[in-house]
């Protein structure tokens, strides 16, 4: 009987285990496809967007996962959550985020991101 419960601790262990452990591994691969851009109060922005343009208040990117329809990635979502970005209103393409006193307009079109400094 000593036996069984053991089994069982064991097997409830490792099936509460595994999501625990899964959702750390998805954390930390979220997190090593976004880099900090320091110029952008170090919002996190996709290491495979290649910056088309920039200037004092932004920077414009190809990124082919940018939809205006559906926004941004949920990936990406998640990411500017885990860093302290909070998601505001969104209106068409472009959603707030802030964190702090700081507050980035992010604009998602097709294949295009568009990423801000707003005041």
């Amino acid at each position: 009987m000593a036996n069984q419960v053991r089994k069982r601790m064991v097997v409830w262990t490792i099936a509460l285990a595994t999501p625990l452990f899964g959702g750390v591994i998805y954390y930390f691969i979220l997190q090593s496809l976004y880099l900090p851009s320091e110029d952008l109060f170090n919002i996190p922005v996709p290491r495979n967007a290649e910056v088309i343009q920039e200037n004092e208040i932004g920077k414009s990117y190809d990124w082919s996962p940018a939809s205006e329809e559906n926004g941004i990635p949920f990936g990406y979502e998640l990411v500017l959550k885990f860093n302290g970005w909070k998601k505001g209103e969104r209106e068409g393409a472009s959603v707030v985020y802030t964190k702090g006193n700081k507050k980035i307009d992010l604009i998602s079109t097709t294949k295009h991101l568009n990423i801000l400094k707003s005041n």
